[in-house]
């Protein structure tokens, strides 16, 4: 199975998004995720430079991340259906723009785990997620993201159980380790069901490191991710504090290239 790699331009944050992704399209990465900072980047005219720019270079924005989602608990995960409702509206026109730049994936943290949200009630919330994002030919992937209820396994096996094909998910490496999983696991617990990863590596000093400077097995990794027939662009994501260069990003999006 071949994968697709790339590079999230949250990487380089926090450079403009725009010049952050210039900077990745002229270092020859063929693939990104975008993640949009400011509610003024969904505009027309932003949007314009950043699909020209995608267009420019021959480079495939798979997803997108949202700023937001430090606040998708009180937008979407409270008892007051307005919210809801109104925070759904503002998301299309994530959706929006990802179908005009040609992305797929949207990446939802979702509700923090310190805010009561029935498990019932947080599922058919992601279907209607995913029942507005389809109308742009869109995916809603839950991340997996520690501080959030998506951050228990046991939460996400409840997910896929109740969602079955449904339940998409993006599988965070740094995330798992930071809640105290082993990544391999969480291949094998979520299985086909994944459909974006966000790698990175991790020793015992960092849970956010360049692949192949840590404790991480590339060739373990992907090889359960072929055991369990999981389909997923896979994309680097580091904070700007794991590198020193947009040069060391190349060197490391061809490494995992050469790995997979």
């Amino acid at each position: 199975m071949s994968y697709t790699v790339g590079v999230s331009t949250a990487c380089l944050y926090p450079m403009l998004t725009e010049q952050a992704l210039l900077e990745l399209c002229k270092s020859g990465i063929d693939t990104v995720e975008i993640f949009i900072n400011a509610p003024c980047e969904l505009e027309k005219r932003p949007l314009r430079e950043l699909k020209s720019m995608l267009e420019h270079y021959g480079v495939k924005a798979v997803s997108m991340h949202p700023f937001t989602c430090e606040i998708e608990s009180m937008m979407f995960f409270t008892d007051y259906p307005r919210r809801f409702n109104d925070g759904l509206d503002y998301y299309r026109k994530f959706f929006s723009a990802m179908e005009y730049l040609g992305s797929e994936i949207f990446v939802l943290h979702g509700n923090n785990k310190h805010n009561k949200c029935r498990d019932d009630v947080y599922f058919s919330r992601f279907l209607r997620f995913n029942e507005a994002s389809a109308e742009y030919g869109v995916t809603v992937a839950q991340e997996n993201v520690a501080r959030c209820s998506s951050g228990d396994i046991e939460f996400l096996k409840k997910m896929k159980d109740a969602l079955g094909d449904k339940a998409k998910f993006v599988l965070d490496t740094k995330q798992a380790v930071r809640a105290g999983y082993d990544p391999y696991d969480m291949v094998r617990e979520l299985g086909s069901n994944i459909c974006h990863v966000h790698i990175s590596d991790h020793d015992d000093g960092s849970d956010c490191k360049l692949v192949g400077t840590g404790k991480l097995d590339c060739k373990k990794f992907i090889a359960a991710m072929e055991e369990n027939s999981v389909s997923a662009a896979v994309i680097l994501e580091l904070y700007c504090s794991g590198f020193k260069s947009v040069k060391e990003l190349k060197e490391n999006y061809l490494f995992i290239k050469n790995n997979l």
